[in-house]
């Protein structure tokens, strides 16, 4: 795959501070899922980050894989999988173009990822997705939404944008309230409200 870097990106990951999103440990609602089974054969962590979530899927037993534009990131994620003795791969790409890496998927991991795109890259994040995705794999997938009160923050996203998106080519299994632990030492944000959603590739005889 392509080896690309957005600088902000790298920014926010090189501040004193550490990123909202980035709390040192996976997302709850992630951790439920490994501990259902559901992270599961080849794992690809969209977006990745440091690696929390790809570093759980793969002490879950995942062959797991994990992308982030930012090479920092990818390199803390690295560093993690060393220290902790957890065998994973990391590698900086773009999670528009996803069909670079050469592989094909069980299951994806978006753990905040989505409400970064706009909607002309919304529609190609989607594309990009079922590009590595297998037929009735399925992506379980958490973006922020509108329920989260004020304008702090990603973009808020609703069932019905979701739906939407993932309209063609996937069925909608189901999406759930959800929320996403935030790092925010000092101004008492500790979590911001989600939806978790987990949608399915459709197989090609149902596609249309």
């Amino acid at each position: 795959m392509d080896t690309v870097t957005t600088p902000s990106w790298d920014d926010a990951y090189a501040a004193s501070t550490p990123a909202a999103w980035d709390i040192g440990r996976p997302q709850p609602a992630f951790v439920r899922l490994a501990e259902q089974g559901l992270l599961a054969g080849r794992v690809l962590d969209s977006g990745c980050g440091t690696g929390e979530q790809t570093l759980l899927a793969a002490a879950h037993g995942a062959d797991a894989v994990g992308v982030d534009v930012s090479g920092l990131a990818v390199r803390r994620a690295r560093q993690k999988a060393a220290e902790r003795g957890v065998v994973a791969r990391f590698e900086v790409g773009d999670a528009l173009r996803l069909a670079d890496l050469g592989l094909t998927f069980d299951t994806i991991i978006d753990s905040g990822v989505f409400h970064v795109f706009d909607d002309e890259n919304r529609a190609r994040y989607v594309t990009s997705l079922a590009a590595v995705l297998r037929p009735g794999g399925r992506c379980y997938l958490m973006c922020f939404s509108e329920r989260q009160p004020g304008t702090c923050g990603p973009r808020r996203v609703s069932q019905d944008e979701l739906r939407a998106a993932f309209s063609h080519g996937w069925a909608v299994v189901s999406i759930e309230a959800a929320a996403f632990e935030l790092n925010r030492p000092g101004i008492g944000i500790p979590s911001a409200q989600a939806w978790l959603a987990m949608l399915e590739r459709k197989i090609l005889a149902d596609q249309g």
